[in-house]
């Protein structure tokens, strides 16, 4: 399970982006599965929007790219959008954030983000992605 905040590292060289490609190498090769609410790709091209370093095919490209991945796409219904609701407001998170989240806590997954604030509030639910090792 990741956040946006991993997956646009597949996109960006940031700090700690060489984790993050170690993690979608792992998906690719079926070492791992990776859940994401639907929202994730919105969140994806937001910031890859913003960033300024995509033009306009290279976004759309981006686009294609991730819907051709092959995640575990979560809808928001049922009780996992009620849990996403509760979450925001009892933790003072953003929905975006609590539906990553609530997922997590349903899936009983190993959530990977570099969100500082996830990591800080809720240690027993996430991991920084600077922890993660590929399995040989």
């Amino acid at each position: 399970m990741v956040d946006a905040s991993i997956i646009v590292k597949w996109f960006l060289e940031e700090e700690h982006s060489e984790n993050a490609r170690l993690l979608r190498d792992s998906f690719l090769t079926e070492a791992l599965t990776i859940s994401v609410p639907s929202l994730l790709f919105y969140e994806v091209l937001n910031a890859l929007r913003y960033s300024g370093m995509y033009n306009e095919d290279e976004l759309a490209l981006v686009a294609r790219s991730l819907s051709q991945y092959g995640f575990d796409v979560w809808e928001p219904k049922g009780k996992l959008y009620e849990k996403t609701a509760k979450l925001s407001l009892k933790q003072d998170i953003s929905t975006y954030d609590a539906a990553y989240l609530a997922l997590a806590v349903q899936l009983k997954a190993t959530f990977y983000t570099a969100d500082l604030e996830l990591l800080q509030k809720f240690p027993k639910n996430t991991q920084h992605i600077k922890t993660f090792k590929p399995t040989v």
